[in-house]
């Protein structure tokens, strides 16, 4: 006798139904059948859409291999009875269109069904768009596992997922600047971004320490900016990953931050910067060494800018390019002699340099057909006018994200109280026994989960201006020997935050409910070959909810 179930938060914590689904569909009903998954499942589709059809060719043989074996499933033996097969999945696009690359507000939705065991068990998959056909093959992949007995199989059948994102802005930020990450490293990451419904890149990709990517308007800035000629990415380079990305509906944003964090400018053209490696009391300068600001009084520097963005907009062919703007230095400016004199004759102050500097920017970016992506610092330290597309991004609190919304700047809500993921593995300056950093504690996915990117926002037009947010990984202690384990499974956690937000009742989602589906997930992950931390003792992933806190006394 067939019954079907609400998947509830109880069903979940009790460890009763198998699907644990990450990041969790906005509603989901199951059954209790099994079937066994054809190894030569066909996954056909209405839609020849180049996305779709690459992503089917690579699910097919991830599900082919059938690597992924449930923690709780150690000692699964057991077969469908009857013998029943998933042979085919029929995938049905609303709108197949030829639009090449993902963009901000794409409907992502989906409906999946996988239907009652029978001798041909068939599921289908309706989206509104090739994007969320994406996103439900995806699902569809997790609802299958390895038992004991070498089987591909899908359980809790029939099966009828219905799920859209909360946000249309799900990013993941990658530092390649503070130290340097090979290709194969970022196609690593965009694969598990993919598995977490991750859809946008935001790529950090120089800063005061490298300039690794290729510059054709001004060579030597790689040449002497790069780590080295090996830790360089060229403009094919960068081209690849962009369509790695695409391939998995993931858009790629650049951060080219200016005027601060640019000392390495200064091995090219030192007479346009300010301030370069003030040593050893770097900290009067910047936020951290290598001090170094862009003179914004210079023609010169504006002609760089301008290079600048000429050269990298047309490579990157999402709307958006973020110009930084964070961490602007005011003593470095205001002790550069030229700089002290120009105000104290004008009358004028930092803020005015810097309003200067980022209309000029933002300008560019006019010119490009691209719209700004700025940090929080230009609105709300500098109170700057920017024009009223832009999209502010916000790191200091989770108290900034209302008051940039309340400018009615669209935003970016991305605290590093939460989602600083490189922050708690201690100080990295020398000189410094204390080992502290300036944003410890350790960021623990219970603690990435608990971030809520519309906090005390009341008014439904407000909350509209939160697109969604960045779970970020600054590099200065990461590199291609863990990058893996310090991303993931934590990112995960900050991926459902996104896609699943609030539960039914408008409240944040447990994360002991999350814990054995956030554990499913790690091992997931690690059977595609993504490096993911343990987040528990074997034994604790093994039996849920026997290695929890103790209630009180």
């Amino acid at each position: 006798m067939k019954a079907t179930l609400l998947l509830t938060l109880s069903a979940l914590v009790a460890g009763a139904v198998h699907a644990h689904l990450w990041p969790i569909p906005q509603t989901v009903s199951l059954g209790e059948g099994t079937a066994f998954v054809a190894r030569s499942l066909v996954i056909q589709s209405n839609c020849r859409h180049d996305a779709l059809q690459d992503t089917i060719r690579r699910y097919t043989r991830l599900l082919a291999l059938g690597l992924f074996q449930p923690p709780t499933k150690y000692n699964d033996t057991s077969d469908p009875t009857p013998a029943t097969t998933l042979r085919r999945v029929t995938v049905t696009v609303s709108t197949c269109t030829n639009v090449t690359h993902p963009a901000l507000g794409d409907d992502e939705s989906y409906t999946l069904r996988v239907g009652e065991p029978a001798a041909n068990t068939s599921a289908n998959i309706e989206a509104a768009s090739v994007w969320g056909a994406l996103r439900a093959i995806e699902t569809l992949s997790q609802l299958t596992y390895n038992n004991l007995n070498g089987d591909l199989v899908v359980g809790q059948l029939p099966v009828t997922i219905s799920d859209r994102p909360a946000y249309p802005h799900r990013g993941l930020l990658l530092d390649t600047a503070r130290n340097f990450f090979p290709v194969e490293d970022i196609r690593r990451t965009l694969d598990a971004m993919a598995y977490n419904k991750f859809n946008v890149f935001h790529w950090h990709i120089v800063d005061a320490q490298s300039w690794p990517v290729e510059s054709r308007f001004l060579p030597a800035l790689a040449i002497r900016g790069a780590y080295s000629a090996a830790m360089t990415y060229s403009h094919e380079d960068v081209a690849g990953i962009i369509e790695y990305a695409r391939l998995r509906g993931i858009r790629v944003i650049p951060e080219f931050d200016m005027p601060g964090h640019t000392s390495v400018v200064s091995n090219v053209l030192p007479e346009i910067m300010t301030c370069v490696n003030s040593q050893p009391r770097w900290d009067l300068d910047a936020a951290e060494p290598p001090s170094g600001q862009l003179n914004p009084l210079l023609p010169r520097t504006y002609q760089f800018v301008e290079a600048v963005v000429n050269e990298y907009a047309p490579l990157f062919p999402d709307q958006f390019f973020h110009t930084g703007s964070d961490e602007v230095n005011t003593h470095c400016w205001e002790t550069t002699p030229s700089i002290r004199q120009y105000l104290n004759s004008t009358g004028l102050t930092s803020s005015d340099l810097l309003a200067t500097f980022v209309n000029t920017t933002q300008g560019y970016l006019a010119a490009n057909r691209k719209t700004g992506m700025i940090w929080e610092e230009a609105i709300l330290d500098f109170n700057l006018t920017l024009p009223q597309d832009s999209v502010v991004q916000v790191w200091r609190s989770a108290e900034n994200v209302q008051k940039v919304v309340a400018k009615g700047h669209r935003v970016l809500a991305n605290s590093y109280e939460y989602w600083y993921l490189d922050c708690g593995h201690g100080g990295w300056l020398g000189n410094n026994p204390t080992g502290n950093s300036w944003c410890d504690p350790f960021k623990h996915w219970q603690r990435v989960y608990s971030y809520d990117p519309v906090a005390n926002i009341t008014s439904s037009a407000a909350r509209d201006l939160v697109i969604g947010g960045d779970v970020c990984l600054w590099t200065e202690q990461v590199d291609t020997t863990n990058l893996d384990r310090t991303l993931w499974p934590r990112a995960a956690a900050a991926a459902e935050v996104l896609w699943s937000g609030k539960d039914a009742n408008g409240q944040l989602r447990s994360a002991k409910e999350a814990l054995v589906r956030i554990q499913e997930q790690r091992f997931r992950l690690v059977s595609r070959g993504i490096m993911a931390e343990p987040l528990q003792p074997l034994w604790c992933a093994r039996n849920p909810g026997m290695c929890d806190l103790p209630p009180p006394s």
